[in-house]
């Protein structure tokens, strides 16, 4: 049942042996013995389309249910962190894959030892369900999507340059004066488009674009771009303090800082969260402003 309801969602073989972890052979061969074992044909197969047939809509319908029934009843007991167990698949943004980020991760797997962590790192747009992914955090205003999304806090950001460039090119000390400088832009994961820099002034936020030197769409090679003197970068603060305390990085318009960006978990639309996911969610409700005090904080209401 769980293998024929993932291939009524994603609609391809390959898509749900890639989230499941199993072979393509192994997803044919049980949906076969499904469909042989009900005597009815479950869905309609092209060499473009997998899709339910009117037997399988209403067969659809009755697992959903019957699935989350069974999460729910087997997890009754198992919700305490002695006891719960299983694998969670968690996707960040390349800006959190810093040290004190990681150290204070262990402190999720120290309470949970028999949760088996499996830790994406990536700046894309990833699809949770075709993926296999049980939820992600991101930065920033979010695409409309079916997926959940639940506030969890706020990253500090910090608008910077190298201490070659701003030699080189002067100090902005306004944000008209950006205009006679170049600036590192990041390209947007959604929508491909790259990420206007923002400035509060009397409480008033103002979007800015630079003058782009050059365009990534990683936050590494965003902050190393910054390091090697290319131009002004506007990030979250976490992803720049080493640079910053070794003087490789110096920010500038600190008095304008924008008002901290938006952190969100997501995990797919669903009536009955797996334990395990609860688990890190409510977890990641509680710690994130904890996680990194300098840089992260409670959603600002």
């Amino acid at each position: 049942m769980q293998v024929f309801a993932k291939l009524a969602e994603l609609g391809s073989f390959t898509k749900v042996a890639d989230a499941l972890q199993t072979g393509r052979p192994h997803v044919t061969r049980t949906i076969q013995d499904l469909e042989a074992s009900l005597g009815v044909r479950l869905f309609q197969r092209t060499t473009r389309k997998v899709q339910l047939t009117a037997e399988g809509e209403r067969f659809y319908e009755r697992v959903k249910a019957i699935l989350a029934t069974i999460a729910d009843t087997t997890a009754m007991f198992d919700r305490s962190g002695s006891t719960l167990r299983g694998r969670l698949r968690v996707d960040i943004p390349t800006a959190f894959a810093q040290r004190s980020f990681m150290e204070s991760l262990r402190t999720f797997t120290l309470a949970y030892p028999d949760i088996d962590l499996v830790l994406g790192v990536t700046d894309r747009t990833v699809d949770l369900v075709a993926e296999g992914i049980d939820c992600a955090l991101r930065i920033g205003q979010l695409p409309d999507s079916s997926m959940v999304a639940r506030e969890i806090g706020t990253a500090t950001m910090v608008t910077c340059a190298s201490a070659d460039y701003l030699t080189a090119w002067g100090v902005p000390d306004t944000v008209q004066s950006l205009g006679e400088h170049r600036g590192v832009n990041f390209l947007s994961g959604h929508n491909k488009r790259p990420l206007a820099w923002h400035f509060s002034i009397d409480g008033e936020d103002l979007p800015y674009v630079p003058s782009v030197g050059i365009t990534v769409n990683e936050s590494n090679a965003y902050v190393q771009c910054a390091v090697a003197g290319f131009g002004i970068i506007q990030a979250p603060g976490i992803t720049v303090e080493s640079f910053l305390a070794k003087g490789e990085l110096v920010e500038v318009l600190s008095d304008l800082r924008p008002r901290p960006r938006l952190v969100s978990v997501l995990y797919p639309s669903r009536t009955h969260l797996a334990p395990q996911v609860e688990a890190f969610v409510d977890w990641l409700k509680a710690h994130f402003p904890v996680l990194h005090p300098k840089w992260f904080s409670a959603p600002q209401r």
